[in-house]
């Protein structure tokens, strides 16, 4: 497999000030066609740095792509040390200058001399015009190998790219298309799933695909990539089918899909209708639910019952199961979600109660603590799950797993 590297050069990027965009742009053209980025590199505008970067650069890939540097000021000084680098020199490009002459004269600028540098360029290169721009990229064979440096601004690095490097690439490599599958989790960390799944995983990468573990609040993303092309289709397919077998209460959902988007595709193709009653998610997992368009068809609302107050005279909870156990308990979301699915006419209610924090925990009851129900057609059951300290993940969290609860008890998956 063919390798690339990419530098970029900056020092804007290395301070923050611009966000590299454009490494992360050329990382997803290089995989759509088989080629694996094994570097990302980012660089200060100096010489001894640019150089030092290509010659590891060139040590460790087949491929380097060079961002940056190539404006017509001083400190633009990476078409320079190109030149010293491949011992060559600078030369006007007549083609070049007629584009960069075009280029000011369909805006009616002036053209100062230090655009006409534009112009000049290794005499060992071979140009890659910049249609949107006055510096044109550079193609360099060296040793087998290649380097192509493009201008830095993304709408010129893009089309540059695009047009006239990927098709060289394309010639000059073997190339297949990439083929990735997403595979979405949630209710399992990163290690648990790891350590559960370290057979699967094994098995997968003896088989030649590769494994990425992507974990956000609430979820892990599992992407399963081939470089061989659409021929590891059906491999990855009987991977994902094990998968599935598995660990059926956590994975929901594939590439693009959403929670809020599987729990709406599950009660309209049932005929359900679903309602909620929240206390310390304070309508988030409302507001999920609500961000699917359609979701009128089998949302009609919800219930807010934030105090105590609220919890008994909306949701009919008893003030007297509050007293005995505490809002945050089994006994007083059950309540709520029965009293919600009743009060709400719908088949089907989630009801959440907990300390999102980061104050209201106690030593019993620490912050973080969310109890949720889920009141079926026949049976209401409740789950106690433990976050951490921080209050929009607690939230963010809670409405992931509530949402994630449902989808399992009308499948059938909760004992």
């Amino acid at each position: 497999m063919n390798t690339a590297e990419i530098i970029s050069i900056g020092d804007e990027l290395l301070i923050g000030q611009t966000i590299n965009t454009n490494a992360s742009w050329l990382g997803q053209e290089f995989a759509k066609i088989g080629i694996k980025v094994k570097h990302v590199t980012t660089i200060s505008d100096d010489a001894a740095e640019i150089k030092s970067a290509i010659d590891t650069a060139f040590d460790r890939n087949d491929i380097i792509v060079m961002t940056g540097g190539l404006g017509p000021t001083k400190d633009d000084i990476t078409k320079h040390v190109l030149t010293a680098y491949f011992n060559s020199e600078l030369i006007v490009d007549e083609a070049v200058l007629k584009a960069v002459t075009d280029f000011f004269e369909k805006r009616n600028r002036p053209m100062l001399e230090v655009n006409t540098l534009q112009a000049s360029v290794p005499a060992v290169c071979t140009v890659l015009p910049n249609k949107n721009g006055t510096a044109p990229g550079m193609w360099f064979d060296h040793k087998g190998k290649v380097l192509i440096s493009m201008a830095g601004v993304p709408y010129e690095m893009k089309a540059i790219f695009t047009d006239y490097a990927l098709p060289k690439i394309k010639e000059l490599y073997a190339v297949n298309s990439l083929v990735q599958r997403t595979v979405l989790t949630q209710g399992i960390g990163e290690s648990f799933l790891a350590n559960q799944m370290a057979d699967w995983e094994d098995r997968l990468r003896a088989d030649g695909l590769e494994l990425a573990y992507l974990p956000s609040p609430g979820m892990v993303k599992l992407r399963l990539t081939s470089f061989k092309g659409e021929t590891d289709i059906p491999l990855i397919e009987d991977y994902i089918a094990e998968l599935l077998h598995r660990i059926p209460k956590n994975v929901f959902g594939f590439e693009n899909d959403t929670l809020p988007d599987v729990i709406g595709h599950l009660f309209k193709q049932n005929k359900l209708s679903l309602g909620t009653v929240e206390s310390c998610t304070g309508g988030a997992i409302a507001a999920a639910i609500t961000s699917v368009s359609g979701a009128s068809e089998y949302y009609p609302g919800s219930l807010l019952t934030y105090t105590e107050e609220l919890k008994c005279n909306l949701a009919g909870v008893s003030s007297e199961t509050i007293k005995e156990f505490g809002v945050v308990s089994s006994e007083v979301v059950t309540q709520m979600a029965e009293g919600g699915k009743k009060q709400l006419g719908v088949d089907w209610c989630i009801a959440v109660s907990g300390i999102a924090g980061p104050t209201g925990g106690t030593e019993t009851c620490p912050v973080g603590t969310i109890w949720i129900a889920i009141a079926g057609t026949d049976r209401t059951v409740t789950k106690c799950f433990q976050f951490g300290d921080n209050r929009e993940r607690n939230i963010q969290m809670s409405v992931l797993s509530a949402l994630n609860y449902l989808r399992c008890e009308l499948l059938g998956l909760v004992e």
